[in-house]
């Protein structure tokens, strides 16, 4: 890797990625850096990977072995976990986080809090500040955003309905306690025994195939934030056409900065302050317009509010879940081993994407450490009675492309990367604070936000890349481009696999898919390598027994 030299201004393209070292790059001065997205495209050069040694395939079931070997790896870099994170890039990652995170977790419960009337925003806010500082102070890898996403408000609303349907229905924050500790046994018993070591079969397909699919859930849901409130709006259709107007204002701002940071104009700091920046101005500036003139009267609806720090119902904080019916014990265990397959592919794949080949970390993982410590954190949610966290999509990568500096450039026309991973010490600091804030959010202007976190993560999925270059003039087409080395049919072919699996939205499926069906259609491996890689790079593998 040659010394850097001189800023540029474009995405590196697949010639000019990094190539990954398990030593600490030098960080290039700040007067050197320009603003640059890293690639979303497409991930570095079949050849970063052409060096790592091949691996078996049988399973490793020494007790705890993944654990300890994650905290002898990870327990060198603790400290600078935390001494890392006193850098500018944190300040506008905490200003992404604090809106991506917490605002879209209130709204995935909407339908919790507002049907089981067992939850309110106070349980929301606190299982997204409870998962940020455990994960913060004991888990290897800081980079993973936690909070509450919308399977586990969907599967809360589910066994609700079950239960109501029941004469005989128990304490239904009891009934969850359990489920919560079926789910944490289950944690706790695949940590041990290395299971996070499956992960070394998820691919770019099962990656791009899922995160296509949150993010068409994120647009979706953006429409039904919207359309409910026509009927259950107070201030009538007019209210509901202001959030419309407050939702489609907030996207086309959003991806107007985007479109700034990415131009040649206005100088180079200028065009990263839009970039670190422009969503939240957007958010921030749309929801004033909310209290602006004819639109103030108009009274568009908000997110509920509840009283500070209290529970809602006025219940305990504490769940008694030991004192649920024996029945109902064994009842519980379908649900938390539904939860716990939920966890395990949704929370390790956010853990992969955020450390993903494109991003050229510097420490090292620990998905079977942090797994365990998920279970943890699934037993508190129990415990306490508020909905459990996990790993969120796409915020984690979102969090990491905030932090990651890229774009300086060689003589030699070599891109270098570096990366900031550090950012540990702030998680539960960051969201902690966002509880007074976060309720006087317009329901409109939260629409906004889950369009353009939809839409920006469609924009740099690998499905929209691959099907944007078979629609692209092909004397535009870079020469050096990757997937002019596959046939356009095998491309079309392998395209359409991945819709399939974004249509039936089976995550394990899709896995399995990719390792035993797809092997066995007409792509050559060469095919195979530049369509189809490790979401992550060998460095990242490792901690799961390295890359098939």
């Amino acid at each position: 890797m040659e010394n850097d030299s001189q800023a540029v201004t474009r995405a590196p393209s697949i010639e000019e990625q990094p190539q990954y070292v398990q030593h600490s790059l030098q960080l290039p001065s700040t007067k050197d850096l320009d603003l640059l997205e890293p690639s979303r495209t497409v991930t570095p050069s079949v050849r970063s990977f052409d060096a790592v040694p091949p691996r078996s395939s049988r399973w490793d079931l020494r007790p705890f072995h993944g654990m300890v070997t994650d905290v002898k790896n990870r327990l060198p870099y603790y400290w600078s976990d935390w001494k890392d994170a006193w850098t500018y890039r944190v300040v506008p990652a905490t200003a992404m986080i604090f809106f991506s995170n917490i605002l879209p977790g209130i709204a995935f419960s909407l339908d919790l809090i507002e049907t089981t009337n067992q939850y309110g925003v106070t349980e929301v806010l606190l299982s997204s500040f409870m998962a940020a500082f455990i994960f913060s102070v004991f888990a290897c890898q800081p980079l993973v955003i936690a909070g509450v996403t919308g399977p586990i408000t969907v599967l809360n609303k589910t066994i609700y309905d079950i239960l109501k349907t029941r004469s005989d229905a128990p304490n239904y924050l009891h009934f969850i306690g359990w489920v919560y500790l079926w789910a944490a046994v289950l944690h706790w018993i695949a940590a041990i025994f290395n299971a996070a070591n499956f992960l070394r079969y998820v691919t770019r397909f099962s990656c791009d195939t899922f995160g296509f699919y949150v993010s068409w859930v994120y647009l979706q849901y953006g429409v039904q934030v919207l359309t409910r409130q026509f009927t259950e709006s107070p201030s009538g259709p007019e209210g509901a056409y202001v959030s419309i107007i407050l939702a489609l204002v907030l996207l086309t701002a959003g991806h107007l900065f985007v479109a700034a940071s990415q131009s040649t104009f206005f100088h180079r700091l200028v065009r990263r302050f839009f970039a670190d920046y422009g969503m939240p101005i957007s958010v921030v500036a749309c929801s004033a317009l909310a209290y602006w003139g004819r639109f103030n009267a108009s009274n568009p609806a908000t997110l509920p509010t509840a009283g500070a720090y209290n529970p809602a119902g006025g219940r305990e904080w504490l769940v008694r879940f030991w004192e649920l019916p024996a029945k109902w014990v064994g009842i519980a265990f379908p649900f938390g081993l539904v939860l716990f397959i939920l966890f395990f592919f949704d929370h390790n794949v956010s853990s992969l994407i955020a450390q993903g080949s494109e991003f050229p970390l510097r420490k090292p993982p620990g998905f079977h450490w942090d797994f365990f410590w998920l279970g943890i954190t699934t037993f508190i949610a129990g415990l306490i009675g508020v909905p459990a966290p996990n790993g969120l999509i796409p915020q984690a990568p979102m969090h990491t492309q905030s932090l990651v500096v890229m774009g300086v450039k060689s003589k030699d026309d070599e891109e270098i990367g570096t990366s900031a991973d550090g950012e540990k010490a702030l998680g539960g600091v960051r969201e902690g604070v966002e509880h007074p804030i976060a309720v006087v959010e317009q329901r409109g202007v939260l629409a906004g936000l889950f369009w353009f976190m939809g839409t920006d993560a469609l924009r740099g999925s690998g499905v929209t890349a691959k099907f944007l270059y078979l629609i692209q003039d092909d004397s535009l087409v870079p020469l050096h481009e990757p997937l002019r080395k596959v046939r356009p049919s095998m491309i079309w072919l392998f395209l359409a696999i991945e819709l399939v699996g974004f249509g039936a939205t089976m995550a394990i499926t899709q896995t399995i898919v990719r390792t035993h069906i797809i092997p066995l259609l007409p792509f050559t491996q060469e095919e195979l390598a530049i369509l189809d890689r490790p979401t992550a790079s060998p460095f990242t593998m490792e901690s799961v027994g390295g890359s098939i």
